[in-house]
């Protein structure tokens, strides 16, 4: 299968090393000295699964230079979609499937909007992974699972195909019916983990059982239920308490990767993450009070972080 891997972050260089390592022809999309390191060097991965190392690896800055692909991984940060959408165009082909691995619940349509829906596929992945440094992917999580689906629900070939090809790399790969319902039950814990770290700036297990602190997380969830549900998702009756359960259950030095860009003053999937909430919900009349107070507490930082590192927002 010929591959593009459009953002070789932690995500994409992880599961696109992993499938070049099975023989697949993948083209690693990336820039500055990290694309440098990749070419000279080779994609280092440092896993929990055990380190490897893809030499030769096809790696580029310029997608003009491939030919069309079967499969694009869409794994960059979720404020660069729409640019970073633009540039695969010259690798989509006629039967080309984009699989977005971003966070929240919009990728498909923002990417989609400009290669055409018809290309699209609906993905979710749960994985700890980033760049260690130029060339080299540290992945630190026994986790490494990948959800996809047809966003019509369809079990195509194309999809078939797909999820064959990551199955043999030996993560945990799934496909599902209902690939929306995936993606918001995800994104009714992430969002609120996302927005709780970031205005606390402290990990999960210093936050979760404050009540005042709880009683935001449940109410936040509920919100991103009820704008899922408006839209006509659906998602369990006990969505939000399984939410709490699953953040009650986790290590509690976690810390959601938006938070992490927020810590470190980087800018932050702020849109992705809580924006989105309020958008969606006031596309069905849906309140979402604690969503946008999130937001607008939020949004400065993320301003200030834009404005102190510009080039945060390029490409790749």
């Amino acid at each position: 299968m010929k591959i593009a891997v459009m953002g070789t972050g932690g995500v994409g260089g992880y599961y696109g090393g992993l499938l070049a390592q099975q023989g697949h022809a993948v083209t690693f999309i990336a820039r500055g000295s990290h694309l440098q390191a990749i070419q000279t060097g080779g994609l280092q991965v440092k896993s929990v699964h055990g380190d490897f190392l893809v030499k030769p690896a096809i790696a580029t800055g310029d997608l003009t230079r491939i030919d069309p692909v079967d499969l694009i991984l869409f794994c960059t940060k979720t404020y660069i979609t729409e640019q970073a959408a633009q540039k695969i165009i010259p690798v989509v082909g006629p039967d080309t499937a984009v699989l977005s691995l971003q966070n929240g619940v919009d990728a498909a349509e923002r990417i989609g909007a400009v290669v055409g829906m018809q290309h699209m596929l609906g993905g979710a992945t749960w994985i700890s992974s980033a760049i260690e440094s130029p060339g080299v992917i540290k992945q630190v999580s026994q986790f490494r699972r990948v959800v996809l689906g047809e966003l019509d629900g369809n079990l195509t070939p194309r999809l078939q195909s797909i999820h064959k090809a990551l199955q043999e790399t030996g993560i945990t790969a799934e496909i599902s019916e209902n690939i929306l319902k995936v993606l918001w039950t995800k994104f009714v814990f992430i969002s609120a983990a996302s927005s709780l770290g970031s205005l606390t700036r402290l990990p999960m297990g210093a936050y979760r059982s404050v009540p005042e602190a709880r009683a935001m997380l449940t109410s936040l969830m509920g919100e991103v239920e009820a704008v899922a549900r408006a839209h006509g998702v659906s998602l369990d009756e006990n969505v939000v308490q399984q939410s709490l359960a699953f953040m009650d259950g986790a290590a509690p030095h976690i810390k959601a990767s938006m938070q992490l860009d927020v810590d470190s003053g980087r800018r932050s999937e702020i849109e992705s993450m809580v924006g989105v909430i309020g958008r969606k919900g006031r596309e069905v009349g849906v309140v979402t009070p604690v969503a946008d107070f999130v937001y607008a507490a939020l949004l400065p930082v993320d301003l200030n972080a834009q404005a102190a590192f510009p080039r945060a927002g390029s490409c790749i």
